[in-house]
């Protein structure tokens, strides 16, 4: 079972876009896996423009919260450990120092995954 993590600006990407990114990971993703978030995504979503439905989202779809070791998420994100993980994010910085499989937003329409070796 895949664990795969949703940073801020991939929730909030999509949610800009009006991309459906549960059914596009639905689609893009032919195994079993579980949707997380780190609890800082939390924090940084209150007070962001779609924010507020990025919070129900998660609410409604059992969004699992992983307890945070930093206030930056970023930085929770890069001391994951583990084969099991595929980061959604949309950040250019965060992408270029993952080793985990990616699921990236493409044209402002649909997801797509994408390896990542360092």
């Amino acid at each position: 079972m895949y664990k795969i993590i949703l940073d801020t600006d991939f929730l909030l990407s999509s949610l800009k876009f009006r991309i459906d990114f549960i059914s596009e990971i639905d689609r893009i993703c032919k195994f079993n896996y579980e949707l997380y978030i780190f609890e800082g995504t939390l924090k940084e979503l209150e007070g962001k423009k779609f924010g507020k439905l990025a919070l129900e989202i998660i609410k409604q779809k059992n969004i699992k919260v992983i307890n945070s070791k930093n206030s930056y998420v970023d930085a929770d994100i890069l001391k994951i450990d583990g084969d099991d993980y595929i980061i959604a994010t949309s950040d250019k910085e965060l992408i270029e120092r993952l080793k985990f499989p990616i699921i990236r937003i493409k044209q402002k329409k649909y997801l797509t995954i994408q390896k990542n070796v360092l």
